[in-house]
């Protein structure tokens, strides 16, 4: 029997060098940019570090699902998982468990980015009830 995945809190700095492998790892969908170097993950750490999530199988981070609440929405970031893991409900108890926390919040309503290439996470998120929204996604580094 396969013992049981334990999700917990980013611990920074400890868990940041697997953390970020993993999502470097991940595949086509998730582009590390400076907003996932070190500083920035404090900055983020200190608004809302109760939705940095991972998952722990054996003592091992496997999975990690970074989430915002700007008050109103909120929004997630880098949902990744282990190859070797992948398939087996990680994901999902990372999600659910992020949800949860953004509903304990008041969080009614959140969103994520998928790159089209990604098919892999666009039928995750649609099994577990996400919609396409028909939107123009823009951005800018303003530092």
């Amino acid at each position: 029997m396969r013992r049981p995945i334990l999700i917990r809190e980013f611990s920074f700095p400890e868990d940041y060098p697997v953390v970020c492998r993993l999502w470097s790892l991940a595949g086509p969908g998730i582009h590390l940019r400076r907003s996932d170097e070190p500083d920035e993950i404090q900055k983020k750490l200190q608004r809302d570090a109760d939705l940095f999530l991972v998952a722990e199988y054996e003592g091992e981070v496997v999975g990690a699902v970074l989430g915002g609440f700007d008050g109103r929405r909120g929004l997630v970031y880098h949902l990744a998982v282990a190859e070797n893991h992948r398939n087996q409900g990680v994901g999902a108890l990372l999600m659910e468990e992020l949800e949860k926390r953004l509903r304990a919040k008041g969080c009614i309503r959140t969103y994520l980015l998928v790159t089209r290439d990604n098919a892999q996470a666009i039928d995750f998120y649609k099994k577990h009830g996400w919609e396409k929204m028909d939107l123009h996604i823009y951005g800018k580094d303003i530092a």
